[in-house]
Parts: structure tokens; C-alpha cells; sequence
């Protein structure tokens, strides 16, 4: 019998009591998301599943780390860890981060938007009974992704602790039987949760999010392929085998590589696009919040007359905040601060600044042209040289022929004879 979700597992009072902080690591949402990616493009079935590794300092809780569990199917169809796997994979992150010391101190999965299901809960009583008490659950919401939920500037996870309630409804009941205890029940809470980061993670964060500028698409059909007919050829046929090979290489090398220039272009462009965007959804939403206020808050309302809102009718009190309406006030008053005052000798201004860089840019190529000329100088003067000395060796060479002639001619003395 599998698990379905019968009740809502999220406790009746969402805020916790208990003071627990939660500081969310980058690397911790690189992995779940890759985990993620991954088990979505392969088509695997099955929960996804990984641990949480960090450490637990009084009511502060950082999740630093994670790692992919391997499940197994339990009784009626729950879900559990593999016990002998997770206890040696879990030791051996725990070898490796000794300094600081890292322990379990939650895991991870996907829910819906609505919370944990009943199918969660047997891993997180596997955890909290044999690992960790006061474990929590990472619960990413992909329908919240899907449906463009990350425009509000909100992570698509939700992080809780968990607690034991009794039942509600039959609590009254409970208490007319004299000795008998109210059964207690697993519930949800949700947590605070706030991203923290250290120098280290801000360069690979950093370094992920430019190298997603070379992302490149790879035919799928024509890897498949390629791999599929290298596969079902039989071993002696290395011929198809080689084709395969090459046909897939010949995909990658077609696919856009692009080199660091248009990398670095590419990802400038990219954040200035995503910030654009988000402060044309931040304007359209405070437009819509102004559009929807009554018009006696609004400022220079013209009446029927052609009169301002002096006598506009009021409204009531409860339709307007006013910490808003003085936030986007600031805002507007500081609006002017950008836009220079004197319009000609900002100009004027700008385009003395470009001049001058025009300028030592110029003399920098002139450097560097004089360098270039000098270089050739000196390497024509060798070349020179080198052949004014081959030609003084060809001429010392034919007089020493000339001269070894004369001597063959002479007799040698006493004999009358020639020298041989």
C-alpha cells in the first residue's frame, strides 16, 4: 500500500516557536538544483533525495553542504535510506570536512507549494530517530518555478522544523477518558531562513554564473544515435565504432564555442537584461498599487470643475498604507538626484573625459608602434649582417680555390714535376 497524502502535515501554527535560525548556503542550492536538472533530463524515476551538512550552534543552524542519498522501498511501500550506504557516505564527508567540523543536520527533497507530504515523513523519522533529533527539511517547490513564482525575488524552498501535536479534534474527546493520553502527531513547521555566504563561495558562485554564458545546445537525436550504432555493432567492427566516435565528436566541434571575449560580453549583457527586467517589474507593480488607490490620494486630482482634490471624497482608511505611499514618496523625491541639474556643462563634461581617454589611447598605440618599428629595426640589421658575412665567406672561399690552382701548376723544386 503506497502513501497518499490524506492530511495536511503543516502545523496550524506556521510561525515557530522554538527560535531556530536557518543560514542557507549557495553551494547547498547548486547542488539541489543540479540534482534536480539532472534527474529531470535523464528521466529518472523515483523521489529525489539528498542530506544536509553543516553545523548547529545553539539556535543557529547552517546548511553548508549536500549530497544525493540512495532510497530503497520499505514497508507498504515507503520510502527509506539505504541504511549501510548512508551511514558509510556519511562518514566519509564527515572525514573529509574536519575543519570546520560538519554534521548532519537535515535533508532535502521536493514537495508542492502546499508542504511536506505523507510520503516524506518515513525518511525524516529515519533521520531524526537514528541520526539527528532536531533535523529539518528542505522542501524545494518546482511548480513554483515552473509558474514564474521567482519573479517576486522569493527562493522556490521552503526549510521547517518538526514537532509532535496532538489532534485537534478529537483533543475534547480525549480528556472525558480518564488516563488516556492524546496520540501525538508529526507535524511542520516552517523556519526562518536567510542566505549567507563566505569569500570562497562568492568566487564559485561567481565563476558558475559566467561559465553559463558558453552553455552550449548538443543535437540529442544525433548523440543518440551515434551512440546507439556503436553499441549494437558487434566488437570485431571497429569501423562502425569509429564512426560513431567521430559523428559524435563532429556534433560537439559544430556546436557555438565561444571564446572568453564573447563569454564575458555575453554574461554582462545577460545581468544587465535580468536587471532591467526586474526593475520594469518592480515600476509595473507600483504602478498598479497607485493605479488601485482611491483617488483622493493621488496628488493634483482634478474634480469636475477643474479643481484639485480638496474636495475629493475621502476614503477609508483600511484601503491605504501609508508606510508604502512614504517609501515610494522617498523614492520619487530621490528620482531627481540622477538626472543632472545642468544639462550642457554635464555634456560638456562627458565629452572632455572621452578626449582625454581618446587621447591616452592614442598615445599608447603610438608607444607601441615606435616599439614595433624598433623591434624591426634590429632584426633587419641581423638579417644584414648575416648576409654581408655569407658573401665576405663566398669571396675568401673562391680565393683559396684560386690559389690552390696556382700551386698545382707550379713544378716542385729538383723535379720539373707538378705539385699532385
Amino acid at each position: 500500500m503506497a502513501y497518499t497524502n490524506t492530511s495536511s502535515l503543516v502545523s496550524a501554527s506556521k510561525n515557530s516557536d522554538s527560535g531556530l535560525q536557518i543560514h542557507l548556503h549557495p553551494l547547498v542550492l547548486l547542488t539541489v538544483s543540479d540534482l534536480i536538472t539532472r534527474h529531470t533530463l535523464r528521466r529518472q524515476q523515483g523521489p529525489i533525495v539528498g542530506a544536509l551538512l553543516g553545523q548547529h550552534n545553539g539556535r543557529d543552524i547552517t546548511l553548508e553542504y549536500a549530497f544525493e542519498c540512495q532510497v530503497i522501498s520499505g514497508e507498504q511501500g515507503a520510502v527509506l535510506l539505504n541504511q549501510a550506504w548512508f551511514q558509510t557516505r556519511l562518514q566519509q564527508h564527515k572525514d573529509v570536512h574536519k575543519q570546520p567540523p560538519l554534521e548532519l543536520v537535515g535533508w532535502f527533497t521536493t514537495t508542492p507549494p502546499t508542504g511536506p507530504e505523507t510520503q516524506h515523513v518515513p525518511i525524516h523519522q529515519q533521520i531524526i530517530q537514528d541520526y539527528n533529533e532536531t533535523a529539518v527539511l528542505l522542501a524545494f517547490h518546482p511548480t513554483s518555478v515552473l509558474a514564474g513564482a521567482e519573479q517576486s525575488g522569493k527562493l522556490p524552498l521552503t526549510i521547517y522544523e518538526s514537532v509532535y501535536e496532538g489532534q485537534e479534534a478529537d483533543r475534547d474527546q480525549s480528556m472525558d477518558l480518564d488516563g488516556e493520553e492524546t496520540p501525538l502527531n508529526l507535524k511542520f513547521r516552517e523556519l526562518p531562513c536567510s542566505v549567507d555566504t563566505g569569500e570562497a563561495e562568492m568566487i564559485s558562485v561567481d565563476f558558475v554564473a559566467r561559465g553559463g554564458g558558453n552553455a552550449t545546445d548538443v543535437d540529442a537525436s544525433t548523440k543518440t544515435k551515434g551512440k546507439g550504432q556503436a553499441s549494437q555493432a558487434p566488437v570485431a567492427d571497429k569501423a562502425s565504432k569509429e564512426a560513431g566516435v567521430q559523428q559524435e565528436a563532429k556534433a560537439l566541434n559544430d556546436s557555438s564555442l565561444l571564446s572568453p571575449e564573447d563569454e564575458e560580453l555575453i554574461t554582462s549583457l545577460t545581468a544587465r537584461a535580468n536587471a532591467i527586467k526586474m526593475l520594469h517589474t518592480r515600476v509595473q507593480l507600483l504602478r498598479s498599487y497607485l493605479t488601485s488607490l482611491p483617488p483622493s490620494y493621488l496628488s493634483d486630482f482634478p474634480t469636475a470643475n477643474g479643481s484639485t482634490n480638496e474636495e475629493a471624497p475621502p476614503s477609508t482608511p483600511g484601503e491605504v498604507n501609508h508606510s508604502i505611499l512614504r517609501s515610494i514618496q522617498a523614492l520619487v523625491n530621490r528620482l531627481p538626484l540622477l538626472i543632472p541639474s545642468d544639462g550642457v556643462a554635464f555634456e560638456q563634461e562627458s565629452l572632455s573625459e572621452k578626449s582625454d581617454v581618446t587621447l591616452v589611447r592614442l598615445l599608447g598605440d603610438l608607444t607601441q608602434e615606435s616599439k614595433n618599428m624598433k623591434e624591426m629595426g634590429r632584426k633587419f640589421g641581423i638579417v644584414n649582417d648575416a648576409k654581408q658575412r655569407q658573401r665576405r665567406g663566398g669571396r675568401n672561399v673562391a680565393q683559396v680555390y684560386e690559389d690552390n690552382d696556382e700551386l698545382a701548376v707550379e713544378p716542385m723544386a729538383g723535379t720539373g714535376q707538378p705539385y699532385e
